[in-house]
This record gives structure tokens, C-alpha cells and sequence, in this order.
């Protein structure tokens, strides 16, 4: 197969979708691997490298996707690169498409074959390419979250672990899946007063196991969700609905029960964000504030530490990317439950049920 790997054209998105020994790994079994010139320099890669396991470097993204029967990427494609995927053309990338109808409709329009990586999952209900990503974005979140709360970024001026004589922060984690777990332990790590919620009791029970002894849990409701804002210097929304839009956890009205200053930290926001006041921020420009409540919403966390997180995200996609290679899609997913999970639309046809019910469009289940 001919695969492309063109280069991320999302804000400040420095990852790569494959590093130079997932694409020795494809060219040692015979596929063509055409990667975009300085796709992966910002993510350690040069295209030397890239040509040392034979790769062929093209100039532009425009002959990547044309000469591309599969192209492999990290984000989602954006407004142009529209009219680059064409009819029939396999994409492997997140599309995240519940949180955006212009490229759900874009994606219909292309006649395209979208497989999501967020959307691969297995008999247990995991999800393996959306794991580590989400623990980068997780160990982020508190980080980016702890920088913010500083007074001269806007935040109240409080110090994550505080310090002998003083009170640590508090730090309230929506959501103890892959994504809290990380943020919580990462907060944990650094001092701080940690609660984590979430709806799943036996989630619960295991990290009351697992947890630091500065990590609380709480079962999750709408009472106990505003009482612990009142204190919370810090909160970190990781709610997730696999390939659906997130719910809207903390409502607008929540924000007057918080003290000027904390900081919301939304990396639900690829699938809509679990805030009302959410809107997707870029690493350019990631903050703003609401009723003085500062909200961090950028919709590629992990791109800002783009070395790490290709490298990880290549040794969760490419097991996937190999089958999809070999066997084509069509015999890749037929014979693989995990990856026929991950296809979203199809030829003009949306057949993922989630993606058509958040845009109000029709669903048709694919037969493989």
C-alpha cells in the first residue's frame, strides 16, 4: 500500500503520526512510505532519518495526499486540507467528529474511508490509541493547571503543594479514567490536596486502593460536584463518552461558587468539552476567563510535547496501521472487531451511531 504521513497543520501541533522505526516497519514489508518534507523535524525526526529506512520525502502536503492511498496522521484534518482527501482514500488519524459537524459534513463529502483512532476499542471497553494520549494530557493538565494558577498568569497565586505552615492547593479531578487517573496522581506527585470523582463505584474502590494518601475519592453527583468547587483551587474535567460528545458537567451558574482565580482545566474539549463555558484554545493563545474563572481549553495538549507523544502514539497506532496496510481496510476490520469499532464514515455514509446523533444525521451500520 502507499502510505502518507503529512505534515500537522493544527495550531502549534508539533507531533508527526509515525516515527522513522514505524516507518522502517512499513517499508520492511513492502509498503511505499512518502512522508511530507519537515513533517517530523519538531518532534526530533529529520527527514535524513526518515530517508534511511526508505521513505520518500515530498515537498508538499498537496502531493502527499495525492499520491496517498492511506494517510496516517495525528489530528484531525482542518479546513485545508478539505479538499485534499478524496473519494475512496483511507484516513487514519483522531477526528474527534461529535465535537465538529463542518468536518463530520467535510468528511461525507469526500467520499473518504475515516478511521478513528479514538474510536478502536476493545472487548473490555478500553480504548488503545486514545490511552496514551490521554495520559500525556492527563500528567498536562496538572502541570499546565499548576503553571496558570500563578498570580502573573492569572491565577490566584497558589502553590501546588504549599508549604510547611501553609496549605496545599486543592485540586478537584472530574473523571477518574485514563486521563483524571494521571492528572490526579500527577497533582498527588506534587503535594497536593487531590479529589477525584466519578460515577463507576468500582473505579472508586480501586483507586482508594491504588491512590496516594492525599488523593480523596468521591462518588459523582450534582451536590457533591458544587460543594467541592467552593474550595477547589484547581479543576481538571476528564469526562469522556467514547466517540460522542462529552456532557456538560459544570454548568455556567457553578462558576459563582468558585473564588476568582482557579483555574478549570477542560481535556474533555476534543469531544466538546464537560464545561459549559468551554471553547477550544490554542497553545498560542490557551487562556481565557469567565466570571473570573480562568479556563485553559487547548485542544491538542499533548502536541505540546510533541517528542514524547509521537513516540508513544506510534507504539499504540502502529499494530493498527500494519493491519490496515497488509490487508486493506475492508479485511483489516472485518477480520479486527477493534478496528471496525474505529470507522466513523465510510464512503458518504456516517456508521458510527454517537457521530450521527450529534449532528442529527442518518445512520447506517456498515456491513463488513
Amino acid at each position: 500500500m502507499i502510505i502518507g504521513i503529512p505534515k500537522e497543520i493544527k495550531n502549534n501541533e508539533n507531533r508527526v503520526a509515525m516515527t522513522p522505526a514505524g516507518v522502517q516497519e512499513m517499508t520492511r514489508r513492502g509498503h511505499k512510505v512518502y512522508v511530507q518534507a519537515t513533517a517530523g523535524v519538531n518532534s526530533g525526526f529529520t527527514d535524513d532519518a526518515y530517508r534511511a529506512v526508505g521513505a520518500e520525502i515530498l515537498p508538499t502536503i498537496e502531493e502527499v495526499y495525492a499520491t496517498a492511498e492511506m494517510i496516517v496522521k495525528v489530528k484531525e484534518p482542518i479546513a485545508p486540507e478539505y479538499k485534499l482527501v478524496r473519494a475512496g482514500q483511507l484516513l487514519f488519524t483522531y477526528f474527534h467528529f461529535a465535537s465538529s459537524e463542518p468536518l463530520t459534513r467535510a468528511m461525507i463529502d469526500s467520499g473518504a474511508v475515516c478511521c478513528a483512532y479514538e474510536t478502536v476499542e476493545r472487548a473490555d471497553r478500553s480504548l488503545p490509541l486514545l490511552t496514551p494520549m490521554s495520559e500525556v494530557a492527563g500528567r498536562m493538565a496538572t502541570q499546565e493547571g499548576c503553571y496558570f494558577l500563578e498570580k502573573p498568569r492569572g491565577g490566584k497565586g497558589v502553590l501546588l503543594g504549599g508549604v510547611p505552615g501553609v496549605k496545599p492547593a486543592r485540586v478537584f479531578v472530574i473523571g477518574a479514567g485514563v486521563v483524571g487517573t494521571a492528572a490526579a496522581r500527577m497533582a498527588a506527585g506534587l503535594g497536593a490536596d487531590v479529589t477525584i470523582c466519578d460515577i463507576s463505584l468500582p473505579r472508586l474502590t480501586y483507586l482508594t486502593d491504588v491512590m496516594p494518601r492525599n488523593v480523596k475519592t468521591l462518588m459523582s453527583s450534582e451536590y457533591n460536584i458544587r460543594e467541592e468547587l467552593r474550595h477547589a483551587d484547581l479543576v481538571i474535567g476528564s469526562v469522556l463518552i467514547p466517540g460522542a460528545k462529552a456532557p456538560k458537567i459544570v454548568t455556567r451558574d457553578m462558576l459563582q461558587l468558585m473564588e476568582p482565580g482557579t483555574v478549570l482545566v477542560d481535556v474533555a474539549i476534543d469531544q466538546g468539552g464537560c464545561f459549559e463555558t468551554s471553547r477550544p484554545t490554542t497553545h498560542e493563545d490557551p487562556v481565557y476567563y469567565v466570571d473570573g474563572i480562568l479556563h485553559y481549553c487547548v485542544a491538542n495538549i499533548p502536541g505540546a510535547v510533541p517528542r514524547t507523544s509521537t513516540l508513544a502514539l506510534t507504539n499504540a497506532t502502529l499494530p493498527y496501521a500494519v493491519q490496515l496496510a497488509d490487508k486493506g481496510w475492508q479485511r483489516a476490520c472485518r477480520e479486527n472487531p477493534e478496528l471496525a469499532l474505529g470507522l466513523n464514515v465510510v464512503e458518504g455514509k456516517v456508521v458510527y451511531k454517537p457521530v450521527a446523533e450529534a449532528w442529527g444525521l442518518n445512520y447506517e451500520p456498515l456491513a463488513l
